[in-house]
């Protein structure tokens, strides 16, 4: 391993989170000083929170995960908080990045920002090829608007960047408050009770023909720790695992890991999302040596087993 990071001062905004408490833990191990400052100290939704948060830390780095994130359901519900909170907060830790002259600024962008219908797999140069999947737009719009500004401050500033756009992230840590769960949580939380309650079947959203690139938070996790000593550039770098699973595939796959062994029946009325994802992260392995190594399956698994053995933590309202 690289001594690069020995004894540098890294912030992870959002470090107590789902992705960020791994990265955290990943910058630890490679010799890094962190610093995870919660909401509660710094509201990066307020203009000069950012600054004063710099000025106390110092950071040669900046990696920005603080987001308002959640499942199709939470973007049905709050599209102008998950624009706004999320446009607020990167475009004060961009500014206040370049002002206090961090040597590098990492940015996680969203595959939510591609547009509906990119052709599978998804390369980073048909970012701008339409719309996004409309019950994602407002949140994928804000994080590519994150984009450009990193683009026109490396441009303008010589401010050094790295962009990273996952896929749909899942692991040990996630939300699985029915609030703002993603699909794998949902999932699983559903199956754990049906089981429990002896229920024969269960309802799932959409039609399950739609697909997910699944990318185990860990994976995610290397690949933010290697960007960030290694790429220098503000254009888009997508991380996957370069497999396409159905929403009926990942559905049947975790009632077996669960043991439920009930019908699942697809509500059509509810909405698939985006129909297909799977992206081209061959950039990412030529430029960082990075490809994600956790089979979904394995994933999945250590996934299920966190939140039986955490689950008040895991249910817990974010609010």
């Amino acid at each position: 391993m690289s001594d690069f990071w020995q004894n540098r001062p890294v912030l992870v905004t959002g470090g107590n989170g789902f992705l960020g408490s791994v990265v955290v833990q990943q910058f630890r191990a490679a010799g890094a000083t962190v610093s995870a400052p919660r909401k509660a100290e710094f509201d990066l939704t307020v203009p000069g929170e950012a600054t004063r948060m710099l000025a106390q830390y110092a950071p040669s780095h900046v990696v920005h995960l603080a987001a308002r994130v959640g499942g199709i359901g939470y973007n049905q519900v709050a599209p102008a908080p998950l624009y706004l909170d999320n446009l607020l907060m990167g475009t004060h830790v961009i500014e206040a990045c370049r002002h206090a002259q961090v040597e590098k600024t990492i940015v996680l962008g969203t595959v939510c920002s591609y547009p509906k219908f990119t052709p599978v797999p998804f390369h980073e140069r048909s970012l701008w090829d339409g719309y996004p999947e409309e019950t994602n737009a407002p949140y994928g719009i804000a994080k590519k608007a994150l984009l450009v500004h990193a683009q026109v401050n490396a441009a303008q500033y010589g401010q050094k960047f790295a962009y990273l756009i996952p896929t749909n992230l899942f692991g040990p840590g996630d939300k699985f408050h029915p609030d703002v769960s993603h699909v794998i949580p949902a999932l699983i939380k559903k199956c754990v009770e049906a089981k429990e309650q002896g229920a024969d079947k269960i309802s799932v959203w959409g039609t399950g023909v739609a697909s997910r690139d699944y990318l185990f938070a860990d994976d995610a996790a290397e690949a933010i720790v290697l960007a960030a000593e290694l790429r220098t550039s503000a254009e888009p770098l997508n991380l996957g695992n370069n497999r396409e699973v159905t929403i009926r595939e990942t559905a049947e796959t975790i009632a077996r890991i669960v043991g439920f062994d009930g019908e699942l029946v697809w509500d059509s009325s509810r909405p698939d999302g985006q129909p297909r994802r799977r992206v081209d992260a061959s950039r990412a392995e030529r430029e960082l040596g990075w490809h994600a190594h956790t089979e979904f399956e394995d994933g999945l698994r250590r996934t299920v087993d966190w939140y039986l053995a955490n689950r008040e933590l895991a249910e817990k309202d974010p609010n």
